[in-house]
Protein backbone atom coordinates (compact mmCIF):
# COMPACT_ATOMS: atom_id res chain seq x y z
CA UNK A 1 0.00 0.00 0.00
CA UNK A 2 2.34 2.58 0.90
CA UNK A 3 5.98 2.18 -0.88
CA UNK A 4 9.10 1.17 1.15
CA UNK A 5 11.46 3.10 -1.17
CA UNK A 6 9.58 6.86 -0.58
CA UNK A 7 10.58 6.94 3.14
CA UNK A 8 7.29 9.06 3.99
CA UNK A 9 4.10 8.29 4.67
CA UNK A 10 0.67 10.19 4.09
CA UNK A 11 -0.34 13.28 5.67
CA UNK A 12 -3.43 12.11 7.33
CA UNK A 13 -1.64 9.72 9.34
CA UNK A 14 1.22 12.03 10.77
CA UNK A 15 3.53 9.73 13.00
CA UNK A 16 4.80 11.79 16.40
CA UNK A 17 8.11 9.67 17.40
CA UNK A 18 9.14 10.39 21.24
CA UNK A 19 13.35 9.14 22.72
CA UNK A 20 12.80 7.87 25.93
CA UNK A 21 14.72 9.55 28.76
CA UNK A 22 16.53 7.39 30.68
CA UNK A 23 16.40 6.76 34.21
CA UNK A 24 19.27 7.52 36.39
CA UNK A 25 20.05 4.68 38.93
CA UNK A 26 20.35 5.35 42.68
CA UNK A 27 23.89 4.67 44.02
CA UNK A 28 23.77 0.97 45.16
CA UNK A 29 23.33 -0.03 49.41
CA UNK A 30 26.58 -0.81 50.21
CA UNK A 31 26.73 -4.83 50.94
CA UNK A 32 28.28 -5.81 53.86
CA UNK A 33 29.25 -9.63 53.96
CA UNK A 34 27.31 -11.02 56.57
CA UNK A 35 27.53 -14.62 57.88
CA UNK A 36 23.91 -16.08 57.99
CA UNK A 37 22.41 -16.84 61.09
CA UNK A 38 22.04 -20.90 60.44
CA UNK A 39 25.15 -21.47 58.67
CA UNK A 40 28.36 -21.74 60.82
CA UNK A 41 31.50 -20.38 59.64
CA UNK A 42 34.11 -22.48 57.91
CA UNK A 43 37.25 -23.21 59.69
CA UNK A 44 40.48 -25.06 58.44
CA UNK A 45 42.60 -26.99 60.44
CA UNK A 46 46.27 -28.49 59.71
CA UNK A 47 47.03 -31.62 61.24
CA UNK A 48 50.62 -32.94 62.27
CA UNK A 49 51.19 -34.79 59.30
CA UNK A 50 50.32 -31.87 57.17
CA UNK A 51 46.94 -32.33 55.52
CA UNK A 52 44.56 -29.51 55.84
CA UNK A 53 40.90 -30.33 57.18
CA UNK A 54 38.14 -27.51 55.97
CA UNK A 55 34.70 -27.59 57.62
CA UNK A 56 32.50 -26.13 59.68
CA UNK A 57 33.19 -25.08 63.56
CA UNK A 58 29.72 -26.45 65.66
CA UNK A 59 28.95 -25.47 68.32
CA UNK A 60 27.02 -27.28 70.82
CA UNK A 61 24.09 -26.03 71.86
CA UNK A 62 23.01 -26.56 74.97
CA UNK A 63 19.27 -27.99 75.40
CA UNK A 64 16.37 -25.98 77.15
CA UNK A 65 16.59 -25.89 80.74
CA UNK A 66 13.60 -28.51 81.67
CA UNK A 67 10.60 -26.67 83.05
CA UNK A 68 10.34 -28.14 86.70
CA UNK A 69 7.15 -29.32 87.47
CA UNK A 70 5.51 -29.01 91.05
CA UNK A 71 5.46 -31.27 93.50
CA UNK A 72 2.06 -31.06 94.01
CA UNK A 73 -0.37 -30.15 91.08
CA UNK A 74 -3.10 -26.85 91.07
CA UNK A 75 -5.98 -29.19 90.50
CA UNK A 76 -5.09 -31.42 93.54
CA UNK A 77 -4.89 -28.79 95.96
CA UNK A 78 -8.38 -27.28 94.95
CA UNK A 79 -9.81 -30.48 94.95
CA UNK A 80 -8.33 -30.74 98.60
CA UNK A 81 -9.58 -27.22 99.38
CA UNK A 82 -12.93 -28.12 98.38
CA UNK A 83 -13.16 -31.64 100.29
CA UNK A 84 -12.24 -29.23 103.78
CA UNK A 85 -14.62 -26.89 103.01
CA UNK A 86 -17.31 -29.49 102.37
CA UNK A 87 -16.27 -31.21 105.44
CA UNK A 88 -16.30 -27.86 107.69
CA UNK A 89 -19.61 -27.09 106.08
CA UNK A 90 -20.92 -30.46 106.79
CA UNK A 91 -20.11 -29.98 110.44
CA UNK A 92 -22.25 -27.27 110.23
CA UNK A 93 -24.99 -28.62 108.88
CA UNK A 94 -24.79 -31.17 111.53
CA UNK A 95 -25.14 -28.97 114.46
CA UNK A 96 -27.62 -27.19 112.31
CA UNK A 97 -29.91 -30.16 112.20
CA UNK A 98 -29.11 -31.13 115.72
CA UNK A 99 -30.28 -26.93 116.68
CA UNK A 100 -33.53 -27.55 114.60
CA UNK A 101 -34.33 -31.34 116.06
CA UNK A 102 -33.87 -29.73 119.64
CA UNK A 103 -36.22 -26.59 119.04
CA UNK A 104 -38.93 -28.66 117.53
CA UNK A 105 -39.09 -31.05 120.21
CA UNK A 106 -38.99 -27.97 122.38
CA UNK A 107 -42.07 -26.43 120.53
CA UNK A 108 -44.20 -29.86 120.69
CA UNK A 109 -43.43 -29.93 124.80
CA UNK A 110 -44.95 -26.40 125.57
CA UNK A 111 -47.60 -27.42 123.05
CA UNK A 112 -48.27 -30.45 124.93
CA UNK A 113 -47.65 -28.51 128.54
CA UNK A 114 -50.41 -26.05 127.26
CA UNK A 115 -52.91 -28.11 126.60
CA UNK A 116 -52.52 -29.82 129.89
CA UNK A 117 -52.69 -26.56 131.22
CA UNK A 118 -55.45 -25.57 129.25
CA UNK A 119 -57.66 -28.47 129.44
CA UNK A 120 -56.96 -29.16 133.20
CA UNK A 121 -58.28 -25.04 133.56
CA UNK A 122 -61.56 -25.63 131.64
CA UNK A 123 -62.05 -29.51 133.67
CA UNK A 124 -62.43 -26.90 136.69
CA UNK A 125 -64.37 -24.61 135.56
CA UNK A 126 -66.75 -27.16 134.20
CA UNK A 127 -66.88 -29.20 137.48
CA UNK A 128 -67.01 -26.18 140.13
CA UNK A 129 -70.03 -25.00 137.35
CA UNK A 130 -72.25 -27.57 138.17
CA UNK A 131 -72.23 -27.00 142.26
CA UNK A 132 -73.24 -23.17 141.31
CA UNK A 133 -76.04 -23.74 139.59
CA UNK A 134 -77.77 -26.61 141.72
CA UNK A 135 -76.70 -29.76 139.18
CA UNK A 136 -76.55 -33.13 140.64
CA UNK A 137 -73.17 -34.64 141.54
CA UNK A 138 -73.13 -38.51 141.47
CA UNK A 139 -70.38 -39.95 143.56
CA UNK A 140 -69.40 -43.30 141.02
CA UNK A 141 -67.22 -44.68 144.04
CA UNK A 142 -70.27 -46.02 145.62
CA UNK A 143 -71.10 -47.82 142.52
CA UNK A 144 -70.52 -51.64 143.16
CA UNK A 145 -70.65 -54.19 140.24
CA UNK A 146 -71.19 -57.67 140.76
CA UNK A 147 -70.85 -60.19 137.96
CA UNK A 148 -71.20 -58.05 135.18
CA UNK A 149 -74.20 -56.34 136.84
CA UNK A 150 -73.86 -52.30 137.77
CA UNK A 151 -75.16 -52.27 141.39
CA UNK A 152 -76.14 -48.85 142.60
Amino acid sequence: MFPENTGHRPAEQAVTIHQPIPITPYPAAPVIPVQPAGVPSVTSIVLPDGRVITGYAIDHTQPAPATTKPLVSRTAVNIALGGIGFAAVCGGLVLLTTFIAALAALVQQLIILAAVIFGGFIAIQVLTAGHERGATTVNIRKAVIKRNNFHS
